[in-house]
C-alpha cells in the first residue's frame, strides 16, 4: 500500500541552482528536447517549432509542423525524443488535431533535417478518440521505455470520461514505438475497452517521466485543489472523478470522496494546487538533484522539487518561485544541463551553485 502525503516540505541543506536566462524571444513555449548535440527542437502552443542553438544563443524557425487547433489549452503540445535516439531518428509530439467531431490529441513523429531545418516523414501515430465540446484538458506528454511510447490525454473536460474505457480521454495510453498496440496492455481484447488505455482515472496529466527504477510516475491537476502526483501501473484506475482532494470550482464542496476501494491513493496531493505541467526525473549530479523529481508549477510560479528515497516521495522543495514565471516544461541535456522553458517566453539553463558564491 502507498502512502499518501500532503504537502511535506524538506529540511535538507540544499544549494539551489542559478538561473541562467539565454533568450527571452520564445511564442508560448511548451517542450523542448534535444536533437543533436547543443540543438534544441522547441515546441510553441500556436502550431510551430523553432530551433535554439546553444553555442550561438540563436533562435531559428523549424518547417514541418502539423496543423493544430490553437484554442483554449490545445495546441502544439509536448515533443520528445527516446533515450536512444541518435540525429535523424525520430521526433514524436502530441498536438491538438483538427477533426469533423471536435479537436483531439493526437501523436505523431517526424525525423529532424539539420540541412533544410525541417520536420520531415510526418507519421500520425494516433488521433485519439477523445473529441468534445471544449478547448480543456488535451493534456499531453510523452514518456518512453526501452520499447513503448506512453503519452497522457486529459479527460477533455468531461469528468465521465475519467471512468469510460470506451475513450482514450482520462488516459495514459501505452503504444509500440511505431504506433501499434502492444498485445500485453492491459485491456486488449477486453470489450468494451480501447486496447491502448494503459490506465485510466486522470483528470487532465501534464506530466510524465520514467525514473531510474523502471516506475513511471505521472503529474495532473486537481479541480480546486487536489493536483496529484501518481505512480502509473498497468490497468489500474486513479480515480477521477470519484475520488479527488480537490473542490468544486463553484462552491467549498468535495468532488467525489477521498478514497473509494479499488481506486489509487496518491503518492502525493497538492492542496492549493501548483498547477503542474510537467515532470521529469533528475539522472545528472550536475545540481544536487539527482534521483529527484521536477515539476514546473503554473499556477504557484516555481519549479517543485520531489524529493525522492527508494522509489517514493520523502519531501519537496520549492525553487525560483521569487521570479513569479509559469513554468511550462523541464529537460535534461545529453551533457546533464537542465533547461526550463516559461509561459512568458523565456528559455532557462540552470548553473550549479559555485562554492563560496
Amino acid at each position: 500500500m502507498r502512502f499518501l502525503f500532503f504537502a511535506l516540505f524538506s529540511v535538507s541543506v540544499f544549494a539551489a541552482p542559478q538561473v541562467k536566462v539565454v533568450t527571452t524571444g520564445l511564442k508560448q513555449p511548451w517542450a523542448l528536447t534535444e536533437v543533436a548535440p547543443g540543438k534544441l527542437l522547441i515546441s510553441q502552443k500556436a502550431g510551430s517549432f523553432v530551433i535554439f542553438d546553444v553555442a550561438r544563443r540563436q533562435l531559428t524557425p523549424v518547417a514541418g509542423a502539423p496543423v493544430v487547433v490553437y484554442d483554449g489549452q490545445g495546441g502544439l503540445l509536448d515533443v520528445a525524443v527516446p533515450p536512444d535516439y541518435k540525429p535523424g531518428g525520430w521526433v514524436y509530439y502530441t498536438f491538438s488535431q483538427p477533426m469533423s467531431a471536435g479537436a483531439v490529441t493526437a501523436l505523431a513523429r517526424s525525423r529532424y533535417n539539420p540541412r533544410s531545418n525541417m520536420l520531415t516523414d510526418r507519421q500520425v501515430l494516433l488521433s485519439t478518440r477523445s473529441s468534445s465540446d471544449t478547448s480543456r484538458h488535451f493534456g499531453s506528454r510523452i514518456a518512453f521505455d526501452a520499447s513503448h511510447v506512453f503519452f497522457t490525454v486529459g479527460d477533455r473536460g468531461v469528468r465521465e470520461n475519467g471512468q469510460d474505457l470506451s475513450t482514450h480521454a482520462g488516459s495514459i495510453l501505452r503504444l509500440k514505438r511505431d504506433g501499434s498496440i502492444p498485445d500485453d496492455n492491459p485491456f486488449v481484447g477486453q470489450a468494451g475497452a480501447l486496447p491502448e488505455i494503459w490506465s485510466y482515472g486522470h483528470r487532465n496529466p501534464q506530466g510524465i517521466t520514467f525514473d531510474d527504477r523502471g516506475q513511471l510516475w505521472a503529474i495532473e491537476h486537481g479541480p480546486r485543489g487536489g493536483d496529484e502526483l501518481n505512480l502509473i501501473s498497468a490497468g489500474k484506475n486513479y480515480g477521477w472523478p470519484e475520488v479527488s482532494q480537490g473542490k468544486e470550482y463553484w462552491g467549498p464542496f468535495d468532488v467525489g470522496v477521498k478514497s473509494k476501494a479499488g481506486m489509487e491513493a496518491a503518492a502525493k496531493v497538492y492542496v492549493p494546487s501548483i498547477a503542474p505541467g510537467s515532470l521529469h526525473f533528475v539522472r545528472s549530479d550536475k545540481y544536487g538533484l539527482q534521483g529527484d523529481l521536477l515539476a514546473g508549477a503554473l499556477k504557484l510560479t516555481h519549479l517543485n522539487r520531489i524529493l525522492m528515497a527508494d522509489g517514493r516521495v520523502v519531501g519537496e522543495e520549492r525553487l525560483f518561485s521569487e521570479r513569479g514565471q509559469r513554468l511550462r516544461d523541464v529537460y535534461e541535456d545529453g551533457e546533464g544541463a537542465l533547461w526550463i522553458v516559461t509561459d512568458s517566453g523565456e528559455l532557462w539553463m540552470l548553473e550549479p551553485e559555485v562554492a563560496g558564491q
